[in-house]
């Protein structure tokens, strides 16, 4: 709820301090006194457009702040922990304007732009202006009055929920047909590019190993002459070699250590370089004996090299990315095999889908219709109260076909009424005027305020156009609803007034250079005063006073 309203250079207001209480709070005063200016001033601090004209003349800047306690406002406890603003059962906002235009938002200390604080001003308080009872007049509005009636929302929920998952199946069932076409022509592509590589088979690694091979087979020739003559002067010529060579400077070494130890070392290294001649010598014989001279085996190697480079020429990428890439069409051809598995699945998924949320939303199609009747005999009752003695209201509620349906259930909500005796119901817009239509707006409200959590709710001259008995009713549900929730009224209605568990008067005073609005909460004495000024005018009379202290003392419903 409203607890407390700080309000300094705003429009024609210098400073004001006002304390909320809880129930029905009423505002009165003269007229052009700017009875509705601390609504002004909360819309503009809940986020509402600003520019310069709300600064009083000579300031530099407005300033407005709210208090509220949220400690019944799950919402707005909720809203707030969201965005890190939490503080508490207790939520601050400030608006500051400047003389320039520029504005700044603050919650709980922390400044945030307009957005924000017109987020949290829903789960705060609700303003109903003259016209506010418009919105009684659209169908989505009836609905979402009827749901609330009837508790609907964990039904809702899983309609929404079943309607999205049906909605989603839909969409990716009529993506895939759209590209059936396109999916065809590339399917043909790939099975003849897959079936290519298939036979070519390329494996990953093997083009390396191919050269190498190549390069053995065609070398053969001289890898094979070469290496025989290495062994013929290593090893094999009785004539001349290397290892002959090497034996006789080894035994004259050998001999020579006699006479020089310092020769040990040379002569241990010429000892090795027999071991390593020797086992070079019949490492080579080994190879030449196994070097390859096949002319078939080279043609086959070069004609797999060929394909090879083709195909990576053919396909764009480097010879070593050619077996990826065979992986890579194989797993597009499996994938738009799938997707053809897909349409069928999807077919069956999305009949399911929809049998789903036909259930869902007969479930809830039936629940509204049994609140539609128990909400319609609710309402024309308490509009029977407002003086609409003859007033019938009904609730149609109308299934559509599937296909028509959405995500809040396949019904069409109407609210309809008759206002006269003997003539049909028909739509609201048809046949009520905008007075009905406020004292209509007004029933439900009580009717669902232990339905809702509602916030503070604001009428602001809601009751302009009516009087007598209708008045009196009006106030009747105002306190009425005032028990449950934090009413806060603009009215020029006695009746109205005289209801509040708190009147606030608003006067207008000026020096001569300047003018100023003022509001203070009024006395028992004060409500007195200006009941009787709201039901006799200036000139107050003994008997408007008695009128008065009688509406005062009424039994308060």
């Amino acid at each position: 709820m409203l607890c407390h309203l700080h309000i300094s250079n705003f429009a024609i207001v210098r400073a004001l301090e006002i304390d909320w209480h809880s129930g029905m709070s009423t505002i009165t005063g003269e007229t052009g006194a700017g009875k509705s200016i601390a609504i002004d001033a909360l819309s503009l601090c809940l986020g509402e457009r600003a520019d310069a004209s709300v600064v009083r003349p000579g300031a530099d800047k407005a300033d407005i702040v709210a208090s509220f306690d949220i400690s019944k406002l799950s919402a707005a406890q909720q809203w707030l922990a969201e965005q890190d603003l939490a503080m508490g059962h207790e939520c601050i906002v400030r608006r500051v304007v400047s003389n320039e235009g520029r504005s700044r938002g603050y919650i709980n200390g922390v400044q945030v732009p307009a957005q924000q604080l017109k987020a949290l001003g829903q789960h705060l308080l609700s303003i109903h202006g003259q016209h506010a009872h418009q919105q009684l007049l659209k169908n989505d509005y009836q609905r979402q009055l009827l749901d609330a009636f009837a508790a609907n929302s964990s039904l809702l929920e899983t309609t929404r929920s079943s309607w999205r998952h049906w909605q989603q199946l839909q969409r990716e069932y009529a993506q895939l047909q759209q590209s059936q076409q396109q999916r065809d022509a590339q399917r043909q592509l790939l099975e003849y590019q897959v079936a290519e590589l298939d036979q070519f088979a390329p494996l990953q690694d093997e083009y390396p190993q191919l050269e190498a091979e190549h390069s053995r087979l065609s070398h053969g020739n001289t890898l094979l002459s070469q290496s025989q003559q290495c062994l013929q002067l290593l090893y094999d010529d009785e004539q001349q070699n290397i290892y002959q060579a090497l034996c006789v400077a080894a035994g004259q070494l050998e001999q020579l250590c006699s006479l020089d130890p310092a020769l040990t070392n040379i002569s241990q290294m010429l000892q090795d370089a027999l071991v390593q001649t020797e086992e070079a010598s019949r490492e080579l014989r080994r190879y030449a004996d196994k070097v390859e001279l096949d002319p078939e085996r080279l043609a086959h190697i070069d004609e797999r090299l060929s394909q090879w480079l083709n195909l990576s020429r053919k396909h764009q990428v480097s010879y070593a990315d050619l077996p990826a890439l065979h992986q890579q069409l194989c797993e597009q051809l499996a994938a738009l095999t799938g997707d053809d598995k897909r349409l069928l699945q999807l077919e069956a998924d999305i009949s399911t889908a929809q049998q789903h949320y036909l259930q869902q939303a007969q479930a809830l199609s039936q629940q509204r219709q049994q609140a539609a009747a128990l909400l319609s005999d609710k309402i024309s009752r308490s509009m029977h109260e407002l003086s609409m003695a003859n007033a019938r209201f009904a609730i149609l509620v109308t299934p559509l076909d599937v296909s028509q349906g959405s995500a809040q259930g396949i019904d069409q909500i109407d609210f309809q009424v008759s206002t006269n005796p003997g003539q049909p119901l028909q739509a609201l817009s048809k046949v009520a005027s905008g007075g009905e239509l406020s004292r209509i707006s007004l029933a439900i409200q009580v009717i669902l305020a232990d339905k809702i959590t509602t916030p503070t709710l604001i009428f602001d001259e809601v009751d302009v156009g009516i009087s007598g008995p209708v008045a009196a009713g009006v106030g009747r549900l105002l306190r009425q609803l005032g028990e449950t929730t934090q009413i806060i009224c603009v009215t020029h209605l006695p009746q109205v007034a005289s209801q509040g568990h708190q009147q606030l008067f608003v006067e207008k005073y000026t020096d001569g250079l300047a003018t100023e609005t003022r509001m203070r909460e009024l006395n028992a004495d004060e409500r007195i005063s200006e009941i009787a000024r709201l039901l006799a005018g200036e000139n107050i009379s003994a008997s408007a006073l008695a009128n008065a202290r009688e509406l005062l003392c009424a039994p308060l419903v």
